[in-house]
């Protein structure tokens, strides 16, 4: 990244340009205009691509389901996957929830083809094939 100047410091931080008497302050050791932001070591973002790479790539072109965040959930056959877990199903489709209870599935699927899943929104990635639905062992049972 570039190095931050005062005007991008205060377009970032949303902090007067004054400076450090405006209230700006800065880490010990951090020069005047150093960079604001930084990224994971080399060593950690290899490590993360390693791990998936080898859980993701037994599951290429085959069919997988995947819960996002806020609770939707497609099947579709996994074809590419990058190392922030962006991922590219095809034939995909998505399970409806019920208007009433949105924590409940419904049997009502919405078609939507090739897509392109946002890595940050996705929650779990598993198998479609090996899988099935059991009650929940902790609900109590009605008398």
């Amino acid at each position: 990244g570039r190095p931050c100047d005062e005007a991008s410091r205060v377009r970032a931080c949303g902090a007067p340009a004054a400076g450090r008497e405006a209230g700006i302050l800065q880490a010990p050791g951090r020069e005047r205009g150093a960079q604001l932001f930084s990224h994971p070591p080399a060593a950690a973002m290899s490590q993360r691509q390693n791990i998936l790479d080898e859980q993701l790539s037994k599951y290429v072109d085959q069919q997988v389901i995947v819960k996002f965040q806020g609770g939707r959930e497609v099947r579709g056959t996994l074809r590419g996957y990058d190392m922030m877990a962006n991922l590219v199903l095809d034939e995909s489709v998505e399970s409806l929830r019920d208007p009433d209870d949105p924590y409940r599935l419904t049997d009502e699927t919405r078609v939507l083809g090739l897509t392109v899943c946002r890595g940050s929104q996705v929650s779990l990635i598993y198998p479609a094939d090996g899988t099935e639905e059991i009650a929940n062992p902790f609900l109590q049972q009605e008398a």
